[in-house]
């Protein structure tokens, strides 16, 4: 079976970046009515999208109308605001920048006079006006469209000036003053913007890996459009640069400045779904070996987002819109950089003797894994399996030690030199994970002592991982549960404080010090389910995902997919209930089934279109390598 574990090529498949679905064309912005309370529209994926068109400021338009018209036009089909700019002056039509931010409210904006509607009404010559605008605020877009959401809803007031402008006698009310970038309500928010990962090369910091070492690392973004973003704008998007959340640990291959061609509007593949993309003069006389990783960059990005089988391929051209730089074909992506969605050749728990089993896609029944750590009799509480599937790590029984074995017939297994010296089971490790570098993490959740170990190679010594806020009571809390991206600088957290088990997202930061050694820290932890108010299990889920396992607000266990920005998908997948359960496992590529451990069922498995089918009544801890 090593033989065969050595041998095997996996194929891969990435899945779609954004969903689309029919929609209903209205003649006006019904979405936010101008008077009373607000209505917003109906988001639920599970009903048509709504297709709704900006219209400019009536003649003689009163103040309130201005308001309401205004606040209507941002949530309509303006993809460049110049409809809303037509309710501004002159002036702020210039200054006002719809893209510096999105502010997300819980429900529409509501718009109150500052003027009492007695004096509103004497005051027929008035020249200026003001209006309030109050919400409640759940999340925001910063200028690099990354979601950012509140762990609780904030209070939102911003004010609102109006002037008459224009030729006396034909004075209009216009928008003078007005907030920061764009407002919505959260229904017309997952309207009008789609969840985009795009996709940058991960920057180990001149480790001496090969460009094509480097795998691709998704960063969510969210792109607006309906009832898809352009092509054109998700392009834009990824030239701009990864945000500034990933930044540190990642790179792109285009040269800083590039750009599209000037004049170019409309990005769309041919009948042979192959996507020409004319760029400025920045990229002219690279070599090709930089513009084919330029062009997975786009390849990636993009799969499956143009059209239901996705485009085929990727054609850079120079700056004069007519010579081409590179062509790039799905099999080039693959060789020149791994599809971020791989697909593993098996699933894995542990059995009821406490050893590793294997699962595979088409079989009924699990097998023992190769090696000591499936063959022998060493029991585990739990495992993980590297990415390759040719190694395995375990925790003992009793929860102390950390055992390394390869997966092949006859392996030993080693004890490593984790070791944690809390005196109850509970407090000692986590389960371990893999990163798609072959390194192995694991969690010592010791109350006196608690830290995150990184293990090069799984076989090295260990290294305690920083973090920019130290980890304790005083601190983040403790760590209960690791995760790490297949891309080696994204990890997924379970931590606890104050009794509370929250789950949070954080980067890689890996440098050398001053004796040559690798010192690595887990930088900016930010909220990945902030509508859960506890999380018992969590997993990777492909590109952005995750899937979690928790409390909602309304204290319901639910089981549910999350962005790792915090926010939900767009598919909002709704999984069937499962009582008791105690873990969870995700693969990279969503085709595969999901995993599931429960206290009444043991191991379970989800399938597209199936309910929870059995699989080891006596089983636990299920993984997928990683």
């Amino acid at each position: 079976m090593g033989a065969e574990r050595a041998g095997r090529r996996r194929r891969s498949v990435r899945n779609a970046a954004v969903f689309g679905c029919g929609g209903l064309l209205l003649a006006g912005c019904a979405s936010m009515p101008s008077s009373g309370e607000p209505e917003p529209v109906d988001a639920s994926p599970n009903k048509p999208a709504v297709r709704v068109f900006a219209t400019p400021p009536k003649p003689n338009a009163a103040p309130g109308e201005i308001v309401d018209g205004f606040l209507e036009t941002l949530t309509g089909d303006d993809p460049d605001f110049s409809i809303a700019r037509k309710y501004l002056t002159a002036d702020a039509a210039k200054t006002w920048d719809p893209n510096v931010s999105t502010t997300i409210l819980a429900a529409g904006p509501k718009t109150t006079s500052s003027k009492p509607e007695q004096e509103r009404e004497q005051d027929q010559g008035a020249q200026s006006d003001s209006y309030e605008l109050e919400g409640s605020r759940v999340a925001t877009l910063d200028a690099d469209s990354a979601y950012r959401p509140e762990l609780e809803a904030q209070p939102y007031t911003e004010s609102i000036q109006l002037v008459k402008e224009g030729k006396k006698g034909e004075k209009q009310w216009r928008i003078d003053e007005l907030p920061p970038g764009v407002v919505l309500g959260e229904p017309d928010f997952r309207r009008l913007y789609k969840p985009v990962d795009k996709y940058y090369y991960a920057d180990f910091k001149g480790d001496g890996r090969h460009p094509q070492d480097q795998p691709l690392v998704a960063d969510p973004v969210y792109v607006r459009g309906e009832p898809d973003p352009e092509l054109t704008d998700v392009v834009k998007a990824l030239l701009a640069g990864p945000t500034r959340w990933l930044d540190p640990v990642v790179g792109s291959r285009f040269p800083s400045g590039t750009q599209l061609r000037e004049g170019t509007r409309v990005l769309a593949p041919d009948e042979q779904k192959r996507l020409q993309i004319p760029l400025n003069n920045k990229v002219d006389n690279l070599k090709q070996d930089r513009c084919k990783q330029m062009a997975a960059q786009i390849y990636f990005t993009l799969k499956y987002l143009a059209t239901p089988s996705g485009i085929k391929e990727v054609e850079l051209l120079r700056s004069d819109g007519e010579s081409p730089l590179c062509v790039l074909d799905s099999g080039q992506a693959q060789a020149v950089a791994a599809d971020p969605l791989d697909r593993p050749e098996f699933q894995y728990f542990l059995d009821e003797k406490h050893q590793l089993v294997q699962l595979a896609k088409n079989q009924s029944s699990a097998s023992a894994v190769p090696g000591e750590l499936g063959e022998g009799k060493q029991e585990l509480r739990s495992a993980a399996v590297s990415r390759d599937e040719d190694w395995a790590a375990g925790v003992s029984g009793d929860g102390r030690s950390l055992i390394v074995g390869e997966l092949r017939d006859g392996a030993a297994a080693e004890k490593t030199k984790v070791l944690s010296r809390a005196d109850k089971e509970k407090d000692r490790l986590t389960a371990p994970s893999w990163d798609g570098r072959g390194d192995l993490w694991v969690a010592d959740q010791n109350p006196g002592h608690p830290k995150l170990l990184w293990l090069e190679k799984g076989s090295a010594a260990p290294v305690e991982v920083g973090f920019d806020q130290p980890l304790g009571e005083d601190g983040l809390g403790r760590v209960k549960a690791v995760r790490v991206a297949a891309d080696g600088v994204r990890i997924a957290l379970l931590v606890e404080k104050d009794g509370r088990t929250e789950l949070s997202v954080g980067r890689i930061e890996r440098t050398t010090g001053k004796d040559g050694d690798p010192e690595l820290t887990v930088a900016e932890l930010r909220p990945a389910a902030p509508k859960m108010e506890e999380v018992t299990a969590m997993s990777w889920g492909g590109g952005s995902r995750l899937l979690v396992v928790g409390k909602a607000v309304d204290g319901v266990q639910q089981m549910r997919f999350v962005q790792s920005d915090g926010s939900l998908p767009s598919d909002e997948r709704t999984l069937p209930g499962l009582t008791g359960v105690t873990a969870v496992a995700a693969a990279e590529n969503p085709e595969l089934p999901l995993l599931a451990g429960s206290q009444e069922d043991g191991i379970v498995r989800l399938g597209e279109g199936e309910g929870w089918k059995p699989v080891d009544k006596e089983g636990s801890a299920p993984v997928y390598p990683g």
